[in-house]
């Protein structure tokens, strides 16, 4: 996940402050030094660093955290305010005009995922009760019409294309035809390259001078580091965008360019891609990405997706069956799904405070979910409802038909078990019980 490492190191950083009772010049000045390698190693522009490492310094070495009881504390609240700060310290929204069609034109170099966030994008709109239009405007790269064609119909929207025509004519009559079917919302995917070029950028302008564009996004990939930076700065200062869409940053990427975007450009990140499937795009946080690396978890950002995708009427059939003990597989399995719609457990988990960060690889594995499931279904309706009457033949029938092993079919039922003995438990003698772990989601600390 982004910012892993980072988050690893800031934190052995407060763990050796929290070691000592009274911090000292020489620990802030030591632990900044470590704080400075820390950002750096994370793809952090050297200026950016120094000049956070600077600003940090400068409020951890004050009298009021010197003589504090909590020294500590103090200098790890002092790091979240100014990561906030550094990532932009509010939400970035998008500037919707008070007439319609809103114009948003998307940009950036091929291979960053545009056309694909291009749609997501759309979902998440469509999410804000607005009618978006897709269009198609990169005329050049091979079946680029077709690929916006295919994921706008993954998301449910809607697409112009003039097929291989001019990209700034192709442009305005998107427009014309959001205003003459009632699309409140323009999504121009616009042409890519391999590398900046001035064909490149004089097209764009073009584009931005004829439609006079409300946002102009650019989409960047994070898992190029400081190359997304600059890529930024370029398009700034051709377009003047109005902010960033930071994609894959569920990858195994430094973090780098989050951090340091903004800084360098002036312009926020307003986006960010959290995973391949269509809903995996979510506003930028700063306050909540600044948790997030310093595993202080992102609760606001768990609700939201829970809001999102948990269907609350089922929520509510689902706690009144564990109330009274009818909790079966079928229930189980329907949480899985509800599971599975939030995204993959390990995010989850990291989004809870006391949690983040201490999630060990071995005990997530987000393809034992689907395993899990296939058990479930190999099920008769029966089975389901009563798992107490699966004997050895049922098992290996089970087990074959879902393509895993007796063992594995015996772990789910007994974890099963354990669960509903957990329920009946609840609330009763005071005792610290451990929630069962289900395969590949390790015990759900806390529940």
């Amino acid at each position: 996940m982004a910012f892993e490492g980072l988050s690893q190191k800031l934190n052995n950083v407060f763990a050796k402050l929290k070691g000592h009772g009274k911090l000292s010049e020489k620990d802030i000045k030591d632990a900044m030094r470590e704080v400075r390698m820390a950002l750096l190693d994370a793809d952090v522009s050297f200026k950016v660093a120094k000049d956070f490492v600077s600003r940090v310094s400068e409020k951890a070495l004050g009298a009021q955290v010197l003589e504090s009881l909590t020294p500590a504390q103090q200098v790890i609240d002092i790091v979240h305010q100014e990561l906030i700060e550094l990532m932009g310290n509010t939400t970035a929204r998008l500037d919707f005009p008070s007439k319609p069609p809103c114009v948003i034109m998307m940009c950036g170099l091929q291979g960053a995922g545009k056309t694909t966030h291009c749609a997501k994008l759309a979902k998440w709109l469509e999410g804000q009760n607005r009618r978006p239009l897709l269009v198609a405007c990169d005329v050049y790269r091979p079946a680029a019409i077709e690929q916006l064609h295919v994921v706008g119909e993954k998301v449910g929207a809607h697409v112009f294309d003039e097929g291989q025509g001019n990209p700034v004519e192709i442009a305005q009559h998107g427009i014309k035809y959001a205003k003459d079917h009632g699309f409140d919302t323009v999504l121009l995917d616009t042409a890519g390259r391999l590398h900046i070029d001035e064909t490149l950028m004089q097209e764009l302008r073009d584009i931005k001078s004829t439609t006079q564009p409300n946002e102009i996004l650019l989409v960047v990939d994070s898992m190029t580091g400081q190359d997304a930076v600059n890529v930024a700065e370029s398009f700034n200062g051709a377009l003047d965008i109005t902010g960033v869409v930071l994609t894959k940053l569920d990858g195994d990427t430094r973090g780098g360019a989050a951090l340091t975007v903004l800084e360098i450009t002036g312009k926020p990140i307003k986006f960010a891609g959290i995973g391949e499937k269509p809903e995996d795009l979510e506003p930028f946080h700063p306050d909540r990405m600044a948790s997030r690396i310093l595993g202080m978890g992102d609760v606001l950002t768990l609700i939201d997706k829970a809001k999102a995708n948990i269907d609350e009427k089922e929520a509510e059939k689902a706690v009144k069956k564990l109330q009274e003990n009818r909790f079966d597989l079928n229930d189980l399995y329907a949480q899985f799904e509800q599971i599975e719609k939030m995204g993959n457990v390990r995010s989850l988990l990291n989004m809870i405070p006391g949690v983040a960060g201490k999630i060990k690889d071995e005990d997530i594995d987000d393809k034992k979910l689907p395993h899990t499931k296939a058990i479930i279904t190999s099920m008769t309706k029966r089975e389901r409802e009563k798992p107490s009457i699966i004997d050895g033949k049922r098992k290996r029938r089970i087990a074959a038909g879902s393509g895993t092993s007796v063992e594995e079919v015996n772990q789910l039922l007994r974890q099963f078990e354990q669960m509903q003995k957990f329920m009946k438990q609840m609330g009763f003698g005071g005792k610290k019980r451990r929630f069962p772990k289900f395969p590949g989601m390790g015990g759900f600390p806390g529940m």
